[in-house]
């Protein structure tokens, strides 16, 4: 098996529980967009813009895949919705839906996942409070993008815009945040209880 990685320098949580080589690289690239469809169709019925499990999925994949790989995760999902693959919220699909009024908040999963990735392999994720602010980080870079977006495309007020794409999300994301940030820490502390047990 090839030793050639798109795995970062700095290991993150996939490189210490599977081997480096570009076969594995590939798996957990389509894994992560397979997560991130799945979740996206755990949906509360929104306009413009749905409350889903999609952040969830990219800070999961950020922390856990690296900045590259979690990227390339996204850019796949996206690109799978673009030609026809039901795997946007309520299994919709296709152009209309990528550069329509919640395109932003898709094209802002894959920048998100590269910054929350790059955080986790400075090892934010490992501790409780760490994790917490890398993936609060994390969904701020999504909205940095899909507010504007979903601004322009609706003709809204930054007001109006505030309030149909970010404050009835406020809540929603601290919630992921937490929920991230404890399945990482546990992850982590069981890589670490592994490792302890190899060394006795």
């Amino acid at each position: 098996m090839s030793t050639i990685s798109l795995a970062p320098r700095r290991p993150v949580l996939a490189d210490r529980v599977l081997p480096r080589s570009l076969a594995v690289d590939a798996g957990l690239v389509v894994a992560g967009a397979a997560l991130t469809a799945g979740l996206a169709q755990l949906e509360i019925p929104l306009w413009p813009v749905p409350v889903t499990g999609q952040t969830l999925a990219v800070l999961l994949v950020g922390a856990s895949l690296g900045a590259t790989r979690s990227a390339l995760s996204m850019a796949l999902y996206a690109v799978a919705g673009l030609v026809g693959l039901p795997v946007y919220s309520d299994h919709t699909s296709g152009a209309a839906v990528l550069l329509g009024p919640t395109g932003g908040y898709i094209v802002g999963f894959v920048l998100a996942a590269a910054f929350t990735g790059w955080l986790a392999e400075r090892r934010w994720e490992r501790r409780l409070v760490g994790g917490m602010l890398a993936f609060v980080a994390g969904s701020v870079v999504v909205f940095l993008v899909g507010l504007p977006w979903l601004k322009v495309a609706l003709g809204l007020t930054w007001a109006q815009t505030l309030a149909a794409g970010l404050y009835p999300f406020v809540i929603g994301g601290i919630i992921k945040a937490g929920i991230a940030a404890a399945v990482l820490r546990g992850a982590w502390a069981l890589v670490a209880k592994a490792d302890a047990s190899k060394a006795e």
